[in-house]
């Protein structure tokens, strides 16, 4: 065990977080720490961290365990440093390290000390084995993968916003390497690109991860066991969510009817001492069956208590056939260009995510489409559409001095002041928090109070910027629910794959500064994105090969040139083992080719496994089968190892028949 709670119950003021709780964390564990919002799941990292006593029991950890913590209170840290200064500080003892060989030096070049010299050599392979030599390298490689530039490299660390920020302390704490990393909510500030990284890099991560989302597909592909913060206790799944699903309704199911079975139980034997309590003969049988029903430990009826947003979208007229239609369009920020001359076309009942890396530009599609940014080029309004825009970040949208009713009557619904209370009890806003201000509202409650008005208006049009950032997952499920519910059009931008795949029909990409659209479903897009890649893959090994065998055709071609220019001389310095020895050669050329097309057909046979492997890897009903999960994974890296292998033999074998024709 590297860290865990043991009968732990912890009390923030008069509410209780969890009760009881008994969890313990192992090493290779990858956890997902789930529960509705507003049920304390920060709060029992914090606990777990030591940030929070526990009212009751204990928090038991290892003097050796090293832990990272990734949580929202970071941003208030702030550097002139650059983000490469900054996420090197995880090699803390490294960097002293250099500094003391650097003044171990300094004293060298002036002094013959055998004992300075032992030092510094010792220090110098000390700095080897750690891999002092690559810090550099290994820090800019997991930056480049959450999405920096070389060009932000030296960048001041203060320059950068909120999202950006969060993720060079993500950088840090991943190179630091614990034996433990709890991740509080990591994906709300990545885009598509670097989750995928990051799952990359955490499924092969050494250490210990616990990780707080409302990610369903990220969980899906991380996790082996999900721990689940419901009503005070902790509840322990080994599986994925789609298995932590599965499973939760099988045990709630199995409950149910072990309390409706103790229940009948109970009512025959409480018939049974009415009948027998009036009887003289029969009271001391009452009396002990009334014993047996009082030892009994009474199983409870199962009750899911879940927080629901009852959202309903409903739209007041029908617009056109056309929504919004994009002519020439070209946006650039300074020498940042968004688009070119890009074209696009909204419809009615067009369902839309735009998708890709941040710094490509989708809010700023966004506000194009919603006419909040300038830009050159056409923007074609359609006939009867009424607009709604969700902008990401609240403060845009949300005016924070006003309080939530006075703020709903801001969208000019038409709706009284009942109807209001009503639609923010729908959205969890009970009672006297109708009278709470914008500005004391947490993220998650100011994201509640800005859909609320997008659902208020009736618009016919929707325009979405990261509406599921500090929504929990079954808050998530809901509003997909109700969006393919929705009569009307939508344009959204989301980073959530599990959130797009229930709500899209149709994806927009911008690539090359263009919108280029994909007609169909995430899941129809990320299949064609797949075979284009492997299509590409085959294509690039096909020109590999046909440029391999021109030039093998020029070398033959040379070859039989200088033949026919030694025919042509006389033969005066000619030697018979000259002749003999380019038989050999050629022996020894035709034995490597072989060698080659073997080596070649195995590098074909490992890459074919591998892209089997991870469409088994990407199935949800792998993850509930906790060992053919291992057995793939364990069979997955065995692939990737012999792969590497097979890849550098081939190319150590193209290179010596590239050097023996080059030399014939």
């Amino acid at each position: 065990m590297l860290i865990g709670l043991q009968n732990v119950t912890f009390e923030f003021g008069a509410r209780v977080i969890v009760e009881e709780a008994t969890w313990h964390i192992h090493p290779g564990e990858r956890i997902g720490l789930i529960g509705y919002n507003g049920t304390g799941k920060s709060t029992l990292l914090k606990v777990l961290v030591g940030q929070y006593t526990p009212s009751v029991g204990t928090v038991e950890k290892s003097k050796e365990t090293t832990i990272g913590y990734l949580h929202q209170d970071l941003l208030s840290f702030d550097t002139n440093e650059s983000i490469l200064e900054v996420a090197m500080g995880a090699f803390e003892k490294i960097k002293q390290l250099e500094k003391e060989i650097e003044e171990l030096g300094n004293i060298l070049e002036n002094s013959s000390d055998e004992k300075l010299l032992h030092d510094y050599s010792d220090k110098l392979h000390e700095l080897e084995v750690l891999g002092g030599y690559t810090i550099h390298h290994r820090t800019e490689e997991v930056l480049h993968g959450l999405g920096f530039e070389t060009a932000d490299m030296n960048r001041p660390y203060k320059e950068f916003s909120g999202g950006w920020r969060m993720r060079v302390l993500l950088a840090k704490m991943i190179l630091q390497q614990p034996d433990v990393l709890l991740l509080d909510e990591p994906t709300n500030h990545l885009d598509l690109p670097s989750i995928e990284w990051l799952e990359k890099y955490l499924l092969h991560y050494q250490g210990s991860v616990v990780i707080v989302s409302h990610d369903k597909y990220f969980l899906n592909r991380m996790v082996n066991k999900i721990v689940e913060l419901y009503q005070q206790r902790l509840h322990i799944y080994s599986g994925n969510y789609d298995f932590y699903e599965q499973e939760k309704a099988v045990r709630v199911d199995l409950q149910q009817k072990a309390y409706e079975n103790q229940q009948d139980y109970i009512r025959q034997n409480e018939r049974l001492v009415e009948r027998f309590r009036a009887k003289a003969s029969k009271a001391a049988m009452a009396q002990s069956l009334m014993k047996k029903l009082d030892k009994l430990d009474r199983i409870e009826e199962p009750e899911l208590i879940r927080p629901n947003l009852k959202i309903n979208f409903s739209i007041d007229k029908q617009p056109g056939k056309i929504i919004c239609e994009l002519k020439n369009v070209s946006k650039a920020f300074g020498e940042n260009i968004i688009l070119d001359a890009a074209d696009a076309e909204i419809n009615r009942g067009d369902k839309i995510a735009l998708i890709g890396a941040n710094g490509k530009g989708k809010s700023t599609v966004l506000r194009i489409v919603a006419g909040t940014e300038p830009y050159s080029g056409e923007r074609n309004w359609g006939h009867n559409v009424d607009e709604s825009f969700y902008a990401q970040h609240q403060l845009e949208a949300l005016h924070l001095e006003n309080d939530l009713l006075e703020e709903m009557k801001a969208a000019r619904s038409g709706k009284n002041d009942l109807e209001l209370r009503s639609l923010l009890g729908a959205f969890l806003f009970s009672g006297d928090d109708v009278d709470k201000r914008i500005k004391v509202l947490s993220g998650g409650e100011k994201a509640r109070v800005a859909l609320a008005k997008v659902i208020v208006s009736k618009a016919n049009f929707l325009l979405l910027d990261e509406p599921t950032n500090h929504l929990d997952m079954h808050s998530v499920e809901l509003l997909a629910e109700a969006l393919n519910n929705y009569e009307g059009s939508y344009l959204l931008v989301s980073h959530d794959r599990f959130f797009i795949s229930k709500t899209a029909n149709k994806i927009w990409e911008i690539e090359d500064h263009k919108i280029k659209e994909f007609k169909g479903s995430y899941q129809e897009y990320v299949e064609w994105k797949e075979r284009m890649e492997k299509q590409k893959r085959k294509d690039d090994r096909s020109q590999s090969i046909d440029d391999r065998k021109a030039g093998e055709q020029k070398n033959k071609e040379q070859v039989i040139k200088k033949e026919e220019v030694k025919v042509q001389e006389p033969p005066v310095n000619s030697q018979p083992s000259t002749v003999h020895l380019d038989r050999d050669q050629k022996k020894e050329l035709q034995k490597i080719q072989r060698q080659f097309q073997k080596a070649e057909e195995e590098v074909n046979k490992k890459n074919k496994r591998k892209a089997e492997l991870e469409i088994e890897l990407g199935k949800p009903e792998n993850y509930s089968d906790h060992q053919k999960f291992v057995s793939l994974e364990a069979e997955y890296k065995k692939v990737m190892q012999d792969l590497a292998t097979a890849t550098s033999d081939y190319e150590k074998l193209f290179e010596k028949i590239m050097e023996m024709e080059g030399g014939a």
